[in-house]
């Protein structure tokens, strides 16, 4: 027995005079437009692309690296001399921002982390002892701080464990070295003021020099410009907290 369900299906896209005549006279919608594949584009060849100044900007050290070996480069004595200084770019940009975190230590640990740190480089020692609520406070802005400036190095070691029988009365106490040196040191919370806060520990901090370093400014950043930006944050941190007091003020 034949199959009486079948239905035929013309070529996508046609359609009858009849169903023309209706779509004139409003009957029928608009005929819609017969599908169309799109135009098959290659992939661009990495070999023909221009090989400009945002071509070479792509680019990691390790490609940068292998550059050295390209004849097309060789002719172009400006693309070389720019492979050059981008690879000496980052670089620097490595070597500088070689922290970012606050760094545990022993007591076997402090000369070595510390004293014989490099010159270029200011140390923010945190002594402390768990579960004094005060050091928590400090810790809290410190890794803040470790994380926008990580050219400055932070670490923090237990207060006996760098100075045997240190009163926990001391804690937290905070030493900044520089060159082998003790520049500055902070002893108990207070120091930092009545509310401490990542923005008012970085003042204190760079109250005679430049301890802070994002790593961005050079080797010798200026004391004035880290304490401008601290400031410009600390004002910024302070009008978000109003705009959302505001907002919180008018839900009610």
């Amino acid at each position: 027995m034949g199959d009486y369900h079948f239905v035929y299906k013309d070529v996508e896209g046609a359609s009858t005079q009849w169903d023309d005549i209706q779509r004139k006279l409003g009957n029928l919608p608009p005929k819609p437009a017969p599908f169309k594949p799109p135009a098959f584009t290659p992939a661009p060849d990495e070999a023909s692309l221009p090989k400009d100044k945002s071509w070479i900007d792509q680019k990691t050290e390790d490609q940068l690296e292998d550059l050295e070996e390209d004849p097309d480069l060789d002719d172009d004595r400006f693309l070389e001399e720019y492979r050059k200084k981008r690879l000496a770019e980052l670089r620097e940009s490595a070597k500088v921002a070689r922290f970012g975190s606050i760094i545990p230590i022993s007591g076997s640990d402090f000369v070595r982390e510390v004293s014989q740190a490099p010159s270029d480089v200011w140390v923010v020692v945190v002594l402390y002892k768990e579960g004094i609520p005060e050091c928590g406070v400090l810790m809290q802005c410190l890794e803040d701080l470790a994380t926008r400036y990580p050219a400055t190095k932070f670490c923090k070691i237990v207060s006996t464990d760098c100075i045997p029988n240190y009163p926990d009365r001391n804690v937290p106490t905070v030493l900044v070295y520089n060159n082998g040196a003790v520049k500055a040191n902070y002893v108990g919370l207070h120091s930092f003021g009545r509310r401490c806060t990542p923005e008012g520990v970085a003042l204190v901090l760079c109250q005679s020099d430049a301890v802070l370093n994002d790593g961005q400014s050079g080797s010798d950043p200026s004391r004035n410009a880290v304490i401008e930006g601290v400031r410009k944050r600390f004002i910024e941190k302070v009008v978000t907290e109003h705009e959302d007091d505001d907002d919180g003020s008018s839900s009610d």
